[in-house]
């Protein structure tokens, strides 16, 4: 759920160069997943149940602000899941050039959440083993090359690391390369031992994600590659550089698995919350309608749908919008973090951050400075949907505006669906 190889990650070296670029590698783990991963531990193993994050923050500060974050959420999964279909096709076009073409690429992006959909249904133990062949698989070609480069006795090679875009841009993908944390918090209960099974997880794989992502970057710099140009897909055209057509061949394919991988585990997550959100009343009851395999089958094709009407966004685009509505929902999940600390002190934590309630706001301070400089960036932006033009920063306080107004009809006894 949050990571599925360097692949994303090609759009931080066009934009900063490889010198920024593994100091922004080194520094947004730091600053941004450790962090995270602290706060996911620590109340995950404190409140193991479906919904992870709408719970938490329900529990910590109420009905209200536990409707927003799932709002919040629900909306940056739809940016955020169009990312994957769109990365599957910029990396299957490099095999098959028509899917170049909007239309083809679109009907391709449309067909693998089909394919994830169905996937999804069959039960979160299918969902969780395949991602892990999956991920072994897509992050062979980068081990070979990076292998050949690293290990041989030939001296760096001089390159420019000058980019050719802004900083920020490529901090930003670095943010979502790296986020994804709390979304595993939301099939707790489908976990064996959450208490200590989610600490172990998260803090270490916060270090295997840094690692797998520093050695590409590193091996291509020392190649000789220059990073001038690069965009996603760039990571097949370096792969054949360095080790030749297989290795083009490897990215490629594994470029598509990375979108089929992240996608199918991260529907797992998303799908979850309107389920919960179902059990409190939020949504319609048929939203917990299970199959035979324990899966809430309406919640995932409703989500399914959403996730393909934004398709038509553009990676770049996703990524920022993305970023600038989750990382609200990231801080209200800091925020329940301190709350609980000072609402239930008494509550069994299998893992706490340290410090007590100080450590615990220490611990959000990082995240919080990553996410004002991202909603900063987004007043400097623009996204055209269905043809009509919008600054991003507008895209994402409609959302954040459109929460308290479904909260009062979701509430009000002549509209809603629940009355407190």
């Amino acid at each position: 759920m949050v990571s599925g190889g360097p692949f994303g990650l090609e759009e931080l070296i066009g934009n900063a160069g490889y010198a920024v670029s593994v100091l922004v590698l080194v520094i947004v783990p730091l600053l941004w997943s450790f962090p995270t991963a602290l706060m996911v531990s620590e109340l995950s193993s404190a409140i193991p149940r479906d919904g992870g994050y709408y719970v938490w923050v329900t529990r910590a500060l109420g009905p209200f602000w536990g409707f927003q974050e799932a709002w919040l959420s629900l909306f940056s999964s739809i940016f955020d899941m169009a990312i994957y279909p769109t990365v599957f096709v910029l990396y299957a076009s490099r095999l098959w050039p028509v899917l170049q073409n909007e239309q083809a690429g679109l009907a391709l992006g449309a067909v693998m959440i089909l394919i994830c959909t169905l996937w999804n249904l069959r039960g979160a133990r299918l969902v969780g083993n395949s991602a892990v062949v999956l991920g072994l698989v897509l992050m062979t070609p980068f081990l070979i090359m990076a292998a050949k480069v690293l290990l041989s006795p030939a001296s760096w090679h001089s390159t420019s690391s000058a980019g050719s875009g802004t900083l920020l841009t490529g901090v930003l993908v670095a943010m979502w390369n790296f986020m994804g944390w709390d979304n595993a918090s939301t099939i707790a209960a489908e976990v064996e031992n959450p208490q200590k099974t989610y600490s172990r997880a998260m803090l270490s794989s916060a270090l295997l994600v840094a690692i797998a992502y520093l050695i590409p970057v590193l091996a291509c710099w020392r190649a000789g590659i220059g990073s001038a140009g690069w965009t996603t897909g760039s990571w097949a055209s370096a792969a054949q550089t360095i080790a030749g057509p297989w290795a083009f061949l490897g990215v490629v394919l594994g470029g598509m698995i990375f979108g089929i991988g992240m996608f199918n585990s991260l529907a797992l997550s998303y799908t979850r919350v309107p389920y919960a959100m179902a059990e409190d009343g939020w949504l319609p009851s048929f939203f917990l309608r299970l199959n035979r395999h324990g899966v809430p089958w309406i919640s995932v094709i409703a989500c399914s749908i959403g996730w393909v009407l934004a398709l038509t966004l553009g990676f770049v685009k996703l990524i920022e919008l993305d970023i600038a509505v989750y990382g609200l929902s990231l801080v209200l999940e800091f925020v329940a973090l301190v709350a609980l600390r000072i609402k239930e002190p008494g509550l069994p934590r299998p893992f706490r951050v340290r410090g007590g309630i100080t450590g615990c706001v220490l611990a959000g301070l990082g995240p919080t400075l990553l996410i004002g400089l991202a909603i900063a960036d987004s007043l400097h932006r623009q996204t055209t949907i269905w043809g009509w033009t919008f600054n991003n920063l507008a895209v994402a306080t409609a959302i954040v505006v459109c929460g308290p107004l479904q909260y009062w009809i979701a509430t009000h006894k002549s509209f809603g669906l629940k009355s407190l």
